[in-house]
């Protein structure tokens, strides 16, 4: 199971009443990893002078892995972060999570981030059973 829905938020859902703040707080408390890595990227990106800020240390542990595979293959969990933080996620392998301001200026660095060309130049032998 990806999150840890409360009873009142499942009630919410099933009335078709759910607020996105609720969501993002249950995924900030059930996939604490991945929200505390793309907060502080956030924080590196509006501190900084570049185009994004990306992450490429490898998680500690399965477990967190994992939880960063779950945040960014969910298209709602990953809309809803990107909603809350104001920013746009890319994402290469098991663990480079990039964020980038909604700004247009950068579409162009956005688009070499995540094109196939990227990708393959991110490979490496260390990835390829993550």
């Amino acid at each position: 199971m990806s999150l840890d829905v409360s009873p009142q938020l499942l009630a919410d859902a099933e009335k078709g009443e759910v607020r996105e703040e609720e969501f993002v707080e249950t995924v900030r408390t059930s996939l604490p990893y991945a929200y505390d890595l793309i907060a502080s990227l956030v924080g590196e990106l509006h501190a900084g002078s570049t185009e994004f800020a990306d992450n490429q240390t490898p998680p500690p542990s399965e477990k967190e892995r994992g939880q960063l595979l779950r945040a960014l293959s969910s298209d709602a969990i990953r809309g809803a972060l990107q909603r809350h933080f104001g920013v746009r996620l890319a994402f290469q392998n098991c663990h480079r999570v990039a964020v980038f301001p909604q700004d247009p200026s950068v579409d162009d660095r956005l688009a070499r981030f995540t094109s196939i060309r990227g990708q393959l130049l991110n490979q490496s032998p260390e990835l390829r059973d993550c």
